[in-house]
C-alpha cells in the first residue's frame, strides 16, 4: 500500500505542469508576412496589420520558435531563451524585433544600456529654400555616379591583377584615376 501511494505521488509530481515557460510545446500557428507576436500590457498578442487578437495558449511558429503567451518567454529552435519586453515582437520567421535599445541590450545580457534608452528616428532636414531640394538631389546623384565609376575602376584593377602573367601588369593609370576620384568625392562632401 505504501508503495502504491509513493508511486501515485511520484507520478502526480511528474505530471504536474511546470512553470509558465515557452518550452511547453505551443500550438502550431499559421502566419502571414504581416503577422507579429507582440508583448503588450504584460501578455503576448497576435497582430495582423492594425488588428490585434489576444492569445489564449502558447504558440509554435513554423521554424520551431515557441512563444509563451503569458510570460513573453521565447524559445528558439536551438534552445536559447529570451524574454520579450513591452513593445518587442516576434516575426513569423522567428526573428526578434526590439522596441527599445534597453530591451535589445537586456536580451544579450548587457546592463550598460539604460532601460529608458530609446531609438532615435532619423529624418532628413527639410530644405531651407526653394530649389535647395533639387540641388541636394543633384549632389547625391553626382556622388552616386562617382562611386559607380570607382567600383568600375576597382573591378578593372582586380581583373588586371588576376590575370596569370609572368610580369606584374601596369595599373598606374587606374591608380591615378582612383586618386583623382577619391579627391573629388572628398571635395563633394
Amino acid at each position: 500500500m505504501k508503495r502504491f501511494i509513493f508511486l501515485m505521488g511520484a507520478s502526480a509530481a511528474l505530471a504536474a505542469p511546470r512553470g509558465a515557460t515557452a518550452q511547453q510545446g505551443g500550438y502550431p500557428v499559421q502566419t502571414t508576412a504581416q503577422t507579429q507576436f507582440v508583448y503588450q500590457n504584460g501578455a503576448v498578442v497576435r497582430r495582423e496589420g492594425p488588428q490585434t487578437t489576444a492569445l489564449t495558449q502558447n504558440v509554435r511558429l513554423a521554424n520551431g520558435t515557441k512563444i509563451n503567451y503569458k510570460s513573453g518567454i521565447v524559445e528558439f529552435p536551438g534552445g536559447k531563451l529570451t524574454t520579450l519586453r513591452e513593445g518587442d515582437f516576434v516575426r513569423p520567421d522567428g526573428g526578434l524585433v526590439f522596441a527599445t535599445p534597453g530591451a535589445a541590450a537586456a536580451a544579450r545580457g548587457d546592463s550598460s544600456v539604460p532601460a529608458s534608452a530609446a531609438f532615435v528616428t532619423y529624418t532628413l532636414p527639410a530644405p531651407a529654400k526653394p530649389g535647395e531640394a533639387q540641388a541636394q538631389t543633384d549632389a547625391l546623384q553626382l556622388r552616386l555616379r562617382l562611386l559607380e565609376r570607382k567600383v568600375e575602376l576597382l573591378n578593372s584593377k582586380i581583373a588586371l591583377l588576376s590575370q596569370k602573367r609572368t610580369t606584374r601588369p601596369d595599373t598606374r593609370q587606374i591608380d591615378l584615376d582612383l586618386t583623382a576620384l577619391d579627391a573629388q568625392l572628398r571635395a563633394d562632401k
